[in-house]
């Protein structure tokens, strides 16, 4: 492939190489209707990083950077550094890219986890052009398969409200066809226990309830706790503590059966090791928005398979995420959850992309079957919702 340059020269022309990388931060603000209270304070936006690759022949592919509460900041980071790094490199070299970050950046240069949340993006935004340029959806670009994969209503939703309004609200997602549910506790521990047992007591025994603490219980909440979550059945207890406070999942660890789980704050496979080996949390939760992207989430499944341990990816904002997170549990052999967000009136979900995934009669999703991640977004919405500066949540 040949094209004449500035100057009129015919040259020749790789057409997978990148020739532009751009990130757009956005925002949608919530309406108090729509807001949800959880550990982390009452959401009053929504923040995203959608980012864009261009390659010479025009093809275009899409991926999604966790915002890390400073999508500003983590955008410019992908326009500037991680640019400068990519622009004519071949599209297809994932693991090329993802090394050449590593190196010149976060292995001495840090920025830690805003480096690891930006090539994230990064990543899949290269994985959705490698299948647009085959012609095949990502799960068979990665050797999977279309099989049903349970999911459980979660996201942005099912928060810190009263009993009966959290019955209706799960009751609602239960009507859709979901199977399990994922509740949010971290508030006083009596009230933690009283919205579960009312969710238990009014959808039966066979609804999967799983409970997401978001790092607010301290050791004495999780020995009141634990106990009462076992008596309810829950399937995990997702995060009681922050991701690094090893010692607190290890000193809680004898304090109820249920099993811990945690990893959607823990950055790229270094950080995995560390979990793994602790022989403590035995739910994995990478984010392929903030663990490296599709690439290194891929080496985190594989490590987990080798301890017999399943992968339950958490989702991040918008439907980009939420459509490659199927199609990644569709190719790996350790498959856990799908997190469908049951966030309501979310238009990074519903008006970004198409729909991401189609949730099924029996509670399980398949991934999509087009090229690439499979959705189509719509550059429009990217301009017309111009980042908001200001925290996402609000106490």
């Amino acid at each position: 492939m040949s094209a004449i340059d500035e100057q009129g020269t015919r040259r020749m022309v790789d057409p997978l190489r990148i020739r532009d990388l751009r990130a757009y931060p956005i925002s949608v603000p919530v309406s108090a209707s729509n807001s949800v209270k959880l550990g982390v304070g009452r959401a009053v936006k929504r923040d995203a990083v959608v980012v864009k690759v261009t390659t010479e022949c025009g093809l275009v592919g899409y991926g999604e950077s966790h915002h890390g509460r400073a999508h500003t900041t983590i955008a410019h980071f992908i326009n500037t550094a991680l640019r400068d790094m990519m622009l004519g490199r071949d599209a297809y070299d994932t693991v090329g890219a993802w090394r050449i970050i590593y190196e010149r950046q976060l292995r001495g240069m840090g920025l830690g986890a805003a480096c690891v949340l930006a090539m994230s993006g990064l990543d899949m935004a290269l994985w959705d052009l490698r299948g647009k340029a085959a012609g095949v959806p990502l799960y068979r670009l990665l050797g999977g398969a279309s099989r049903p994969l349970p999911a459980y209503a979660g996201g942005v939703a099912l928060g810190w409200q009263e009993p009966d309004s959290l019955v209706q609200e799960a009751s609602g997602h239960v009507e859709r066809g979901f199977t399990a549910i994922k509740l949010r506790i971290g508030d006083r521990v009596e009230r933690d226990v009283a919205r579960v047992s009312a969710v238990r007591k009014a959808l039966g025994d066979e609804l999967h309830i799983m409970t997401d603490a978001m790092m607010a219980y301290s050791l004495a909440d999780a020995a009141r706790a634990m106990p009462a979550l076992d008596d309810l059945n829950i399937a995990w207890l997702e995060e009681p503590f922050a991701p690094q406070d090893y010692r607190s999942y290890e000193l809680a660890r004898p304090f109820g059966k249920l099993p811990f789980a945690a990893g959607e704050n823990h950055y790229t496979r270094f950080e995995f090791t560390r979990l793994i080996d602790d022989r403590v949390v035995s739910i994995l939760q990478p984010d392929l928005s903030k663990a490296g992207g599709l690439t290194e989430c891929l080496r985190i499944a594989a490590m987990a398979s080798a301890y017999n341990l399943p992968v339950h990816p958490h989702i991040s904002m918008t439907g980009i995420n939420m459509a490659a997170t199927v199609h990644f549990l569709s190719a790996i052999d350790n498959p856990g959850y799908f997190e469908a967000d049951a966030s309501r009136n979310n238009l990074l979900r519903d008006e970004l992309v198409d729909a991401p995934y189609i949730l099924e009669k029996d509670g399980c999703v398949r991934p999509l079957e087009g090229p690439g991640i499979g959705v189509n977004v719509d550059e429009e919405f990217l301009l017309k919702h111009p980042p908001i500066e200001g925290p996402a949540y609000v106490k």
